[in-house]
């Protein structure tokens, strides 16, 4: 069922179902790198992605796993009154290291006092038996979920923004992940460059049919130092405009399944990297906006599921 108030199912809604109080995510850079930048695919990465990964740069100023979490700890309980907590593992692909030194750095991590889960942020393309067999016995202890990169069900454009995998990579990656007491979460782009509104309930429908628990929605926004910012400044990507954006997050949540649990409606740009658009920076005001066209429509999620 949905939340009567967002017509949606919103992590903070399920964590607290699960657990019984606040529950918030602490982001950890764990050092990692991608194959899409170290050369095994590519060495250029996704024409998004400038070479922080969407990090905190924690790692490079020489904090260790622990000592991040407990950072964080400190900070989110007093500002959001949290009690317990989940490591979120963001920077690069987090499952792209030897099955050891993964189990090193996410035991590390559950190790630290008030960490009841584990979210781990990765590629389809970076997931082997021995890994899954790994984030399996993770699961028996604690919640893990583990985060896929997907951003389009289209191959044209996952080779457009030079991605290095295709939908069916991600597909296979699901399956294998399935029945292991895992939880799934997609990661999805909406404005991604020739993509319609066509292309994005395409998506929606596609991660539906995989039967995955949940989906974080970004918004494309051009970030310095990246050859989207190139195409940008030569014109030949324009951002979405703040209405367009909050139509297609609506559209996309109508499609959806209704009990996939919705981990992000907008992304967190670093105001100090971006480029455009300038809108993305106002998170309140989008939720607010996206609240108010599913209450305009009277709808829900998976409503056209």
């Amino acid at each position: 069922m949905t939340t009567a108030a967002k017509r949606y199912n919103d992590l903070n809604t399920y964590l607290r179902n699960k657990f019984g109080c606040r529950v918030q995510k602490i982001t950890v850079d764990a050092g990692m790198t991608c194959p899409n930048r170290d050369g095994a695919i590519s060495t250029g990465g996704c024409i998004y992605c400038n070479d922080r990964g969407s990090g905190t740069g924690a790692h490079a100023r020489g904090l260790s796993i622990t000592q991040q979490l407990e950072q964080g700890k400190a900070a989110l309980s007093k500002r959001y009154k949290a009690k317990k907590f989940i490591a979120y593992f963001q920077s690069f692909s987090n499952t792209y290291a030897p099955v050891e030194t993964l189990r090193s750095l996410y035991e590390e991590a559950m190790a630290v006092e008030g960490m009841v889960g584990i979210s781990i942020g990765t590629r389809p393309d970076c997931i082997d038996q021995d890994k899954l067999a790994l984030l399996q016995e993770l699961a028996g202890k604690h919640l893990v979920w583990v985060e896929y990169g997907l951003q389009s069900a289209h191959d044209s454009t996952l080779s457009l923004i030079n991605r290095g995998h295709d939908a069916a990579c991600f597909a296979r990656a699901v399956e294998e992940t399935r029945n292991r007491g895992i939880q799934i979460c997609a990661h999805i782009i909406l404005g991604l460059p020739g993509e319609t509104s066509a292309h994005v309930h395409d998506t929606a429908n596609f991660i539906s049919r995989l039967g995955i628990h949940g989906v974080k929605l970004h918004l494309l926004y051009v970030i310095k130092d990246t050859p989207l910012e190139t195409m940008y400044q030569q014109g030949s990507y324009h951002c979405l405009t703040q209405s367009v954006y909050v139509n297609l997050v609506c559209d996309f949540l109508e499609r959806i399944s209704d009990d996939m649990i919705v981990q992000r409606l907008t992304s967190d740009p670093h105001a100090h990297q971006l480029v455009a658009p300038d809108w993305s920076l106002k998170k309140a005001e989008i939720l607010s906006q996206i609240y108010s066209e599913l209450e305009r429509r009277d709808t829900r999620q998976g409503i056209k599921s």
